[in-house]
């Protein structure tokens, strides 16, 4: 069996021990009464004793924590529960198999890295990173996707379904030109142009929402 977060403790709720938890997971029975959880790292086990909706998340009270001094510790902290990885349906992937693949256009364009997933809505979305784009956000859609197989490393992606441009081919960079009686070399200790300008042309990058660090989830995707 493998332990995967199934949620994620935001805070305490009230003075009877509950606290409010962020749903990791698309199993809806990980947070019923008797269900056991871990907190990340640790063999302790926690045992649910009620749970309800508390949007956008869950209130969920633990056995034998029945105070909130004994929760608060805990906030921020990853719930994990004992999962059989050969369960998963034929054609689905944890999120946590997704980073380290990589991402192409049809065309051949590599994007870059997978780096993180992420769920806004109804959808989730893969964010790609490394690539001469900077970050690129992808929806997990057949629309968008052509092929999908992080397990060999691969993702194909449909670039006019992510309204890509062409890549403009960059200008070289070279020295200014030495004003007239100015020495053609610098003193070894002047910081180099070539250095000072990189530094004040950074790559932008795409924003986009505030997002959890990577950690072994148990949500999948296994739609496309």
């Amino acid at each position: 069996m493998a332990r995967l977060a199934v949620g994620r403790i935001r805070g305490v709720h009230g003075l009877g021990g509950a606290v409010r938890v962020e749903v990791l997971s698309d199993d809806e029975g990980r947070f019923a009464s008797g269900s056991v959880l871990f907190p990340e790292g640790e063999t302790r086990r926690l045992t649910v004793a009620w749970s309800q909706p508390d949007k956008p998340g869950l209130l969920v009270r633990f056995a034998r924590l029945t105070r909130r001094e004994a929760v608060q510790g805990l906030v921020g902290r990853y719930l994990e529960a004992e999962v059989d990885p050969a369960a998963l349906p034929e054609g689905s992937y944890y999120w946590h198999e997704l980073p380290g693949a990589t991402v192409a256009t049809t065309s051949g364009e590599v994007l870059g890295t997978a780096s993180d997933v992420f769920r806004t809505g109804g959808g989730e979305v893969l964010v790609v990173t490394g690539g001469p784009r900077g970050e690129v956000l992808v929806p997990l859609v057949r629309a968008v996707v052509r092929e999908f197989a992080p397990r060999e490393g691969r993702i194909v992606v449909d670039p006019s379904a992510l309204d890509l441009a062409p890549l403009r081919p960059r200008r070289p960079r070279g020295r200014r030109s030495s004003r007239l009686g100015r020495p053609a070399t610098r003193p070894a200790e002047a910081p180099s142009e070539a250095l000072s300008e990189a530094a004040s042309d950074p790559e932008s990058e795409l924003p986009g929402p505030e997002r959890p660090r990577s950690t072994q989830r148990e949500s999948a995707t296994d739609h496309l």
